[in-house]
């Protein structure tokens, strides 16, 4: 198995995804948090091009990138559970959801919570469009979510599950620390996306890696303090 080090922040989605990961696969890790204003050697050395976390160190070798570490995990690690479907059709749709999420609906939860007025507004539009989206098109028609297989991987949560949920539980944080006054999750409008992240909410290992509420909710605050002077 070898020595496996993570690099990370406590409140980076991206970061929390991989140690779900590692935690689903019960594989033993090391963490250490980085602080992004002073960033360590170590992990300069390990991602000299985005000098970003996350990065996984499995036996002295760097991997960077969350969606990229989350494939090598449940690569290299093939024990159960497995993270992506077997067959190469599933693992393709699974693959374009995840891209779908980072590339269109995280941009939007970043400027929400990094923005105000018109911007904001428009971002939550932006956000709730791509949410009616994942609705229609992954919830409802690919999803096989039932109430016996809550998660897209069955019994347990896999490699969809974490990327998207690794942020969307925060979505209450979000809400109390912007005073956003629309249901980012809302019932009526996503019964099939609400039902799948009650049921993700309650999971063992998301309870155990998210972010704390109150901590999360503190940290967005102070950002917003940030951007208003």
């Amino acid at each position: 198995m070898g020595e496996v080090k993570l690099y990370g922040v406590w409140a980076s989605s991206y970061c929390n995804r991989v140690q779900m990961a590692l935690k689903l696969k019960g594989i033993p890790y090391e963490y250490v948090e980085e602080d992004v204003s002073n960033k360590s050697r170590s992990l300069l050395n390990y991602n000299p091009v985005h000098k970003k976390v996350p990065v996984l160190v499995h036996n002295g070798r760097p991997i960077a990138e969350s969606l990229v570490i989350l494939e090598y995990v449940d690569e290299f690690w093939k024990k159960a559970p497995l993270l992506l479907p077997e067959d190469p059709y599933e693992r393709a749709k699974v693959r374009f959801w995840a891209n779908f999420y980072d590339q269109k609906l995280s941009p939007s939860i970043n400027s929400i919570v990094k923005t105000g007025g018109e911007e904001q507004e428009k971002a939550i539009k932006e956000l709730l469009e791509n949410m009616r989206v994942m609705e229609e098109e992954l919830f409802e028609k690919e999803s096989t979510v039932t109430a016996r297989s809550p998660f897209f991987n069955g019994d347990s949560p896999g490699f969809l599950d974490i990327v998207m949920g690794s942020s969307m539980c925060n979505h209450r944080a979000v809400k109390e620390a912007l005073v956003v006054g629309t249901d980012l999750i809302n019932l009526d409008k996503y019964p099939f996306c609400y039902s799948w992240l009650t049921a993700l909410e309650e999971h063992p290992i998301m309870k155990d890696t998210l972010p704390p509420h109150d901590k999360l909710v503190e940290l967005i605050r102070k950002w917003r303090e940030k951007l208003a002077h």
